[in-house]
């Protein structure tokens, strides 16, 4: 069974003359590492964040999606908070306290975890994202890199089934963009969470992922195996759209 089914999911922001999806339709395995891209304007975040109902966006929506077969409305916020992870292009507007321990402890701590058992979470996450020599830091104090890091390691330490990266490393250089991938890759690897990333680092993604749906005006255009998708006609015209680096919608 799909991690992830979209089922003919159409969406239209209110007001607006023309879809922002139009009949999409997308599964998801458990354990795959996927890349979503296209144009900017296409309809990439939007699609994510209909895939995380406490984030999606007000207009109409017909279709459905499921998460591990149950309507994704259905899920409480409890479950929605603990199965699906969730970073956004900008670290500044994901940190909400002071200190890097407080902020990995956030959303633990938001859900009544128990003390050792959060404490075992994030002295994990710690030690896998490095940052246990800065870890009593003020936040403020923190490279984009590092607040980025921060926010994955926050989201990691709920212990989703799927984490949905959106744009997370479109703000960061070229170095440490290649370390947060790495790092995503590692995660995919040894944890076994989905990922779903939308990037315009297609260079250095098209070496770590498993699927690509590419978005064309609100439409899926490509969908399948990177070998099978970037071998095809049509992903040649999207990566080239991409490559200029502007921002999605």
């Amino acid at each position: 069974m799909a991690l992830l089914e979209i089922k003919n999911l159409n969406f239209t922001y209110p007001e607006a003359a023309q879809p922002a999806l139009s009949g999409i339709n997308l599964e998801i395995q458990p354990g795959e590492f996927v890349l979503i891209c296209g144009a900017s304007g296409c309809g990439k975040s939007t699609l994510l964040r209909q895939c995380k109902p406490a984030l999606s966006q007000h207009g109409e929506k017909s279709g459905a999606i499921y998460f591990n077969g149950k309507a994704i409305e259905e899920l409480s916020f409890r479950e929605q908070s603990e199965k699906i992870g969730f970073v956004m292009q900008d670290p500044e507007m994901q940190i909400v306290t002071d200190k890097v321990r407080h902020e990995l402890a956030f959303g633990l701590e938001s859900l009544g975890t128990n003390n050792r058992k959060m404490r075992v979470r994030i002295a994990e996450m710690a030690s896998f994202f490095g940052i246990r020599d800065w870890f009593d830091s003020p936040v403020s104090a923190l490279s984009g890199g590092q607040k980025q890091r921060v926010a994955i390691a926050r989201a990691l330490a709920m212990n989703p089934t799927i984490l949905l990266c959106d744009e997370a490393t479109s703000a960061l250089d070229p170095t440490t963009t290649k370390s947060i991938l790495a790092l995503l890759k590692d995660i995919n690897e040894k944890y076994g969470i989905t990922i779903v990333i939308i990037t315009h680092s297609m260079e250095v993604v098209q070496e770590i992922c498993t699927h690509v749906a590419i978005i064309d005006a609100g439409e899926l255009a490509e969908n399948g195996t990177v070998a099978d998708v970037f071998a095809s006609p049509k992903s040649r015209a999207a990566k080239k759209l991409v490559f200029q680096g502007d921002q999605n919608v």
